[in-house]
């Protein structure tokens, strides 16, 4: 693989819509097949649903449950189709996997209302890792929209605690229009990281702690993305659209400049 390639590659999906993001890798993986593995590895998509063969329950597809064209459900704990030699967590780290989905359903239900959610966790020499999915949309019609939420962690077993890195990733995707206004497409993706050390008192501890610094950074995420990015946007639209006829506008300005112009006399 050229780096060369590789570079240019995540260049060119930087460049184009995000939420086109899985049509675009796509189309990227098929020109350039030697780089599928690390770019599917590295490049944050929209999550893709699939319904569990055993439970009929859906689970959110990622490539931390990917192996080659397989899945593995977080329900039944089999991959779908079978793959042969293939890695599952130990047994302690699917008991912990198996509460936190329990927890972060009803985080889902109280939060979002609804959607869909996953956790799959993997072992590490020092501890272990995982990601925490949450993905929601509305139905399709004149307006549509999408969240995403991709937390991934890694949590390092200390004497009394445990050293906890999390890379948080959203995907948002708003679309409406009308014949009167017209069409407005706004979408993008934002990350954020945090490190911590928190006390750890059995590994139910774990599932607390992992539980609230996402709870937290989704949060923090939310507020950014309302108050920051909306907020700019919607300044930007203001200052590009009026209400007021434009020759009222020019003599109010000219108004005002003249009550400055006086008062400087």
């Amino acid at each position: 693989m050229s780096s060369d390639q590789y570079d240019s590659a995540l260049d060119l999906l930087r460049r184009l819509p995000p939420h086109s993001t899985s049509a675009n890798l796509t189309r990227i993986c098929a020109l350039a097949p030697s780089l599928t593995e690390e770019l599917l590895s590295s490049v944050d998509q929209p999550l893709q649903t699939r319904q569990c063969r055993k439970t009929k329950k859906e689970y959110l597809l990622c490539d931390y449950n990917r192996d080659g064209d397989s899945y593995r459900s977080p329900w039944s704990n089999e991959f779908e189709p079978e793959v042969e030699d293939a890695e599952f967590p130990s047994e302690r780290v699917r008991a912990m996997e198996v509460r936190m989905g329990e927890a972060v359903e009803v985080y889902r239900e109280l939060y979002y209302e609804g959607g869909v959610s996953s956790v799959y966790f993997w072992d590490l020499d020092d501890g272990f890792a995982g990601v925490v999915l949450l993905k929601k949309t509305t139905p399709k019609g004149s307006s549509e929209g999408g969240w995403d939420s991709i937390h991934v962690f890694e949590a390092i077993d200390r004497a009394r605690t445990a050293h906890y890195k999390l890379t948080s990733t959203v995907i948002l995707h708003l679309r409406t229009g009308n014949d009167a206004l017209g069409e407005m497409d706004l979408s993008g993706n934002m990350t954020r990281q945090v490190e911590q050390d928190l006390p750890v008192q059995g590994d139910g501890s774990h599932i607390v702690n992992v539980g609230k610094l996402v709870e937290d950074m989704e949060l923090k995420m939310r507020n950014l993305l309302q108050e920051v990015y909306f907020g700019k946007a919607k300044d930007i639209v203001g200052d590009l659209r009026s209400i007021q006829p434009l020759t009222e506008a020019n003599r109010d300005k000219a108004t005002h400049q003249e009550m400055i112009n006086s008062m400087k006399r």
